[in-house]
């Protein structure tokens, strides 16, 4: 017929013969398997039982799962559990696919248990209804324990610097009014010198360098407060912290310039056209390469090359990789009508029904909330209590509220 569009499966989408799924926890795992009825070829044996989670029960498990001819295995991305059974089991040669948790939910209205939810995780992997998450190998997994670590440190070392602006707060010390940072050179040495006992506001400012110079009226207001000797032992502790943090901070960067530089794959060779014979251009690395694009320096190139690795074969088009990296908005068609969904980017902000706008339809009400444009809702009448308790108004009556709110006095409605 005319018209008429050819879609064409992909690869993940295959029927699998002899499939085994697991639905992981922290300490066990329930494990479902189905192959081939020998004897009716249209029917299926489903088994589950339980397996334990330690090394010795996964490494046993492989093995059973190799005799049994079990062509895939399918693990649920639960928090960090699933790591054991895909790292041993993809090590002992099995084919594993880690799936993501939203793409298998079971039916609704059905009844939710762990071994119905293994039996679906595996009826889906059977028929090819499930897509294989994204597992970097083991060099670029280490790479990004490295660079997860050294966020979360820089984390911890700005909590911690925000934690003594607030100290200084409480000794009416407002050096952070004057200098932009307070652990720069300047503020440093003011700090160390109240710290010592130092408490004159004009030897204190006189600490000043650079560009700090010309605001040394400013300091002595700012450093003029009452620190006395619990705020010095307090600030030495989060000083000793904050330096303690800056050390593996660094160590942690050296480790992963060495991690980096010890891939094979990290040092590009320069295209065509960009040297010249004899001219002695050395290949750029990949980090290199990153930093040239705007706004990219070389710790945003290794986070970069930590999470999505280097083997850019796995992304088939640039589109796949935005995709992946939640980047695109989903398109949501139904009929003629079509329309981009939002990205993950940004938060959506939520707010309790009766309070400022009237409630999206993704807040919980006692009845279905339905957007008709602009400030039109269908669904509980205004003044209905919600699931939460609280009562909603009717557009109308909102913007009576706040006429009334906004008006000048003496001109209230």
């Amino acid at each position: 017929m005319n018209g008429d569009v050819e879609v064409v499966d992909a690869d993940h989408e295959e029927v699998v013969q002899r499939v085994a799924a697991i639905d992981v926890a922290k300490a066990s795992g329930m494990l479902c398997t189905r192959v081939p009825h020998p004897s009716a070829p249209t029917r299926r044996i489903t088994k589950v039982r339980t397996v334990s989670s330690t090394t010795n029960a996964i490494l046993a498990l492989a093995n059973e799962l190799a005799e049994m001819g079990i062509e895939r295995v399918v693990v649920e991305s639960t928090s960090d559990y699933w790591r054991p059974f895909f790292y041993l089991l993809e090590a002992l040669g099995l084919d594993v696919w880690l799936v993501n948790a939203r793409d298998v939910k079971h039916v609704p209205g059905r009844p939710k248990t762990d071994k119905l939810d293994a039996v679906w995780l595996a009826k889906l992997a059977e028929r090819g209804m499930v897509r294989p998450s994204f597992v970097p190998p083991a060099e670029i997994r280490h790479l990004r324990d490295y660079t997860r670590l050294r966020i979360d440190l820089v984390a911890e070392r700005t909590r911690h610097v925000q934690r003594l602006e607030k100290l200084l707060e409480d000794a009416l010390i407002k050096l952070s009014t004057v200098a932009s940072d307070i652990m720069g050179v300047s503020g440093r040495e003011m700090i160390e010198a109240l710290i010592a006992g130092e408490r004159d506001p004009a030897v204190l400012a006189g600490f000043a360098r650079g560009k700090m110079r010309d605001k040394h009226g400013a300091l002595k207001e700012a450093l003029t407060g009452r620190f006395d000797e619990h705020h010095a032992e307090l600030a030495q502790m989060l000083l000793d912290t904050i330096d303690s943090l800056s050390l593996k901070i660094e160590a942690l960067t050296t480790r992963i310039d060495e991690r980096i530089a010890a891939m094979r794959a990290s040092q590009t060779p320069l295209p065509d056209g960009d040297a010249t014979p004899g001219s002695g251009s050395a290949p750029l690395g990949v980090i290199e390469r990153l930093d040239e694009i705007a706004g990219i320096g070389p710790r945003a190139a290794q986070i970069i090359v930590a999470e999505i690795g280097l083997d850019m074969s796995q992304f088939p088009t640039p589109g796949h990789l935005v995709s992946w990296a939640k980047l695109s908005p989903r398109t949501i068609q139904s009929g003629a009508p079509s329309r981009r969904g939002r990205t993950h980017v940004r938060r959506r902000r939520h707010r309790r029904p009766g309070q400022g706008h009237p409630p999206g339809p993704d807040l919980p009400t006692s009845g279905r909330l339905v957007l008709r444009g602009p400030g039109r809702v269908l669904g509980p009448r205004a003044g209905q209590r919600t699931a939460g308790g609280h009562a909603l108004r009717s557009p109308r009556t909102d913007r009576a509220r706040r006429a009334r709110h906004f008006a000048p006095r003496g001109h209230r409605p």
